[in-house]
């Protein structure tokens, strides 16, 4: 512990700056909108939801929250990366319905999704009768 309170981890520090780049808030926000262009900042903007989303799914995940399952109707490239991770849109079916749910999402690239597999969905409770991708890649 500082004089002054608690320290921020590495880790605090650097979620606390990509949150800043991605709203374009404080100085690194509002700096890497001004030497951005408007089309790279919205990818920055979608990349960091799509990392978001990830990360909420796995903290759902761990706290104990109801899964469903459903299947990839189709997968496609965005050319976006996160920690060297692709950045993917999927469009799923959960099991038992006939709705199909859009989802821009990041996946392991060594568990990549296929069309036909069998994936985990967790309720968003940030977007009620929304899903975030919680993980799969299990060929029925």
């Amino acid at each position: 512990m500082g004089i002054f309170g608690r320290r921020k981890s590495r880790e605090e520090k650097a979620a606390e700056i990509a949150g800043q780049v991605a709203s374009g808030k404080g100085f690194y926000g509002r700096a890497t909108r001004a030497f951005l262009g408007n089309e790279d900042y919205a990818r920055v903007q979608q990349s960091m939801g799509a990392y978001n989303s990830g990360l909420g799914a796995q903290q759902l995940l761990a706290a104990g929250a109801p899964t469903t399952t459903a299947v990839v109707v189709s997968i496609a490239d965005t050319g976006q990366l996160v920690n060297h991770d692709p950045v993917v849109d999927l469009v799923v079916q959960p099991t038992g319905s006939t709705e199909q749910i859009p989802l821009r999402t990041i996946v392991s690239k060594l568990r990549i999704p296929r069309t036909g597999d069998q994936v985990l969905l967790v309720a968003d409770p940030a977007h009620p009768g929304g899903y975030l991708y919680a993980g799969g890649g299990v060929t029925p």
